[in-house]
């Protein structure tokens, strides 16, 4: 196991990404659902939680803290091949919840991303002027 300590240090962004859907995994489960994988990358979403009441589709979030206490998510997904860097839009219907996993606060939030415009922040610690 030591060897994937190094790895996760590293700050690859894919182990990060990694990271964040196997803590959201745990979290899920420990508040009484069953953490489901789709067995494709491409789907528009990373986890499914299920329980008696049916199931939601999740996407997940590696986010780092900022120097104010906040934690940014942009509605967008990126990619790059040869010919460049892509940004793209999510559709508000394409999942159900968004999961966002902070390393430094080692925990997991939660939102719906169809309340809000393209992005939101999130405060996680208290401000210095101890405003909301």
């Amino acid at each position: 196991m030591r060897w994937l300590v190094g790895l996760i240090k590293t700050h690859h962004t894919k182990s990060l990404g990694d990271l964040g859907v196997l803590k959201v995994q745990c979290n899920i489960f420990e508040q009484g659902y069953i953490p489901c994988i789709p067995l494709t990358e491409h789907a528009p979403y990373d986890l499914v939680a299920c329980n008696e009441n049916g199931c939601k589709r999740i996407q997940v979030k590696t986010r780092s803290l900022s120097a104010t206490g906040t934690i940014s998510v942009r509605f967008q997904s990126s990619w790059a091949d040869k010919n460049g860097t892509y940004m793209v839009d999510w559709k508000k219907d394409s999942f159900d919840i968004v999961a966002v996993y902070c390393p430094k606060t080692d925990m997991c939030y939660y939102f719906d991303h169809t309340q809000f415009g393209r992005t939101i922040t999130l405060r996680v610690k208290t401000s210095k002027n101890n405003q909301m």
